[in-house]
């Protein structure tokens, strides 16, 4: 409804500007172009007026309308160093920005040329040039010197107690690996994937045998997590909003960061008022037609919940295990080596679909 009240009101404002338009055409044919001029002259120094005020008043009402539109909760521990440079920025060019704006309409309304206007002569003011030179400066210094410390402390080395997360993009969605009990990613390449190996995972490499493929992310809050990125395909990028990190997964050129999670999903649940709130990865590069379709859960508990959630995750090298298992029992009537349940292959069987 707002929208329309405003489409309406503007159709209008053009309307009276084609009607004063038409207005003075008439009067110049009566007056003559000499006073013409100075009456086209002060309406369109009052419109200037107008345009400030009402530009104003709508960018302000703007902002208090769209507010809640604005950054979510920051939920790490970087993220609330970004969103103070983010508030710091926007505080002095707002201020920059209002002082301009009325200063411009304001001279355009005071100094319309008039019968009695002269121009003057006006080549240097040091005072007035030092001041405008000193203040920006002095901001500008404020802000780069924030921004880099920022800097070297969200691009600081990683903690020696941070957890490990691989996440590498395709088209159109996201493998996630974890290490298993050892702490340690087994080796990987994007020249060894094949068939059910979508990883390109080195399985000569014993520390690969207890990884974790899951279908969401799960991270633990208050420590430090660090997060190796790389891509199959195209060009994705990284996208945790409410954790504000955006990192490009580039194929060939594997990428990391690290951060620290800071509000649990129940928390943040609380904080939003949405039973149904989830923290979610998405892709923040147009990589092609299914690109709205790389949403992925992500998951922020205690220790204890991430610890439980890892426990019950079957390794990567055991599933493939089981499945050549099933394979072989079907193409011959031998039992396998290993008995396999009736739950284990309905388990199974699902793990691989959804490779």
């Amino acid at each position: 409804m707002i929208e329309v009240i405003g489409i309406i009101a503007l159709l209008i404002i053009f309307l009276i500007v084609i009607q004063i338009a038409r207005t003075s055409e008439l009067v110049s044919v009566i007056r003559g172009d000499g006073e013409t001029t100075h009456s086209t002259n002060k309406i369109n120094a009052y419109l200037m007026l107008v345009v400030m005020v009402v530009g104003l008043l709508g960018i302000i009402g703007s902002v208090f309308y769209y507010k809640d539109g604005f950054l979510p909760v920051s939920a790490s521990e970087h993220g609330v160093w970004i969103d103070s440079m983010f508030n710091w920025t926007l505080f002095f060019t707002g201020i920059v920005f209002l002082i301009t704006q009325i200063i411009l309409f304001y001279f355009a309304f005071k100094y319309r040329s008039t019968k009695k206007t002269k121009a003057f002569y006006y080549p240097e003011n040091n005072k007035l040039e030092l001041l405008w030179t000193a203040v920006p400066a002095v901001v500008l210094t404020f802000l780069v010197v924030m921004g880099l410390e920022s800097w070297f402390k969200i691009f600081s080395p990683v903690p020696d107690d941070h957890h490990v997360v691989e996440v590498t993009g395709y088209q159109f969605g996201w493998n996630v690996r974890y290490p298993g009990l050892d702490g340690e990613l087994g080796k990987n390449s994007i020249r060894d994937i094949e068939g059910s190996n979508i990883l390109g995972i080195d399985w000569t490499d014993e520390a690969s045998h207890d990884d974790i493929l899951a279908s969401e992310i799960h991270l633990p809050v208050d420590k430090p997590v660090l997060f190796k990125l790389g891509s199959k395909d195209v060009l994705h990028s990284f996208f945790l909003p409410h954790f504000r990190v955006k990192m490009d997964c580039v194929p060939g050129i594997p990428t990391q960061f690290w951060f620290t999670p800071t509000i649990t999903t129940e928390e943040m649940r609380e904080i939003t008022g949405n039973p149904d709130f989830d923290y979610i990865l998405a892709c923040a590069e147009l990589c092609g037609a299914g690109h709205y379709n790389m949403g992925l859960t992500v998951i922020v508990g205690t220790q204890e919940e991430h610890d439980e959630w890892v426990s019950s995750q079957r390794p990567l090298y055991e599933i493939l295990n089981i499945a050549e298992q099933m394979e072989e029992k079907t193409e011959s009537d031998e039992e396998p080596a290993t008995e396999i349940s009736s739950d284990e292959e309905v388990e199974v069987k699902d793990l691989i679909s959804a490779l």
